[in-house]
């Protein structure tokens, strides 16, 4: 919540939290043996944006880029309030840390690749491109309105490179399109990029290590969906769509190829 209000005094078009009468973000409800946590947000303007809307939307996609940018710039001197109250890092992410729990254990070679990108995250250099992000960027949080975004949602908010920011908003631009339409995925990524990063670098240049690790962190995002797929979905009641998904991405799994590749 701080965050959040931190970005709307900025100037940043996010939800702003709005404060109780007792003048807190914040407010606990307490009960016999437990408590609620009562929060409230200013509604975005506008409406959300669907597929196939939001494909090949290069003002949207330069748009985002722009509010991506404004919130790393600012990520590089932010301090939480309360110093002790700090969100968690990358590795702590929820689907990360509980992905055994939904994961069947004899998808041997999923874990396998999953352990191996793992180690070699761990040995990144954070320094400079490493702060706190949104996480969550896609079309399900944020409304457009006039093509102005006003985003919502930091529920997934970490510590981690800015990269991964980037690239889970590329990923969510071209999962849609499935193995059987790879070229028109490539092109749709390639397109999302160059004016994705027309609006980024108004604010901030991305330097080119971390455009070299945007494949790590697609296949990071890949899996943390996989993980989320198996949680929220009865695996023996799945459309075609999500089937057909489900058996490319533990392929690309099992083969740590990510979704889209050779990008720049």
């Amino acid at each position: 919540m701080d965050r959040i209000d931190d970005l709307s005094r900025s100037g940043v078009s996010v939800s702003k939290p709005i404060v109780s009468v007792h003048g807190r973000m914040l407010e606990v409800l307490q009960l016999e043996d437990s408590c609620l946590i009562v929060s409230s947000f200013e509604k975005a303007p506008g409406k959300k944006i669907f597929y196939p809307e939001c494909m090949n939307n290069d003002l949207l996609s330069e748009a985002c880029g722009e509010l991506t940018g404004r919130i790393h710039v600012l990520s590089q001197t932010y301090e939480p309030a309360d110093k002790l109250a700090r969100r968690h890092h990358w590795n702590e992410n929820y689907y990360i840390k509980h992905a055994r729990k939904y994961i069947p254990a004899n998808q041997h070679k999923v874990w396998a690749s999953i352990e191996k990108l793992m180690k070699e995250m761990q040995d990144l250099r954070q320094g400079e491109h490493y702060g706190l992000i949104h996480g969550d960027i896609n079309v399900g949080n944020f409304f457009v309105d006039d093509g102005r975004i006003t985003l919502f949602d930091f529920d997934e908010c970490q510590y981690s490179w800015f990269v991964e920011d980037i690239a889970i908003q590329l990923f969510y631009m071209v999962y849609v399109v499935l193995d059987d339409s790879i070229p028109e995925r490539h092109e749709q990524a390639r397109r999302f990029m160059r004016f994705f990063l027309q609006g980024y670098e108004k604010h901030r240049l991305l330097d080119s290590a971390s455009l070299m690790q945007m494949e790590r962190f697609l296949r990071l995002r890949e899996f943390i969906v996989y993980v989320g797929m198996h949680r929220s979905f009865d695996m023996t009641k799945l459309d075609d769509w999500t089937t057909a998904y489900l058996r490319e991405s533990r392929r690309r799994l099992e083969e740590s190829i990510p979704i889209v590749s050779d990008l720049f």
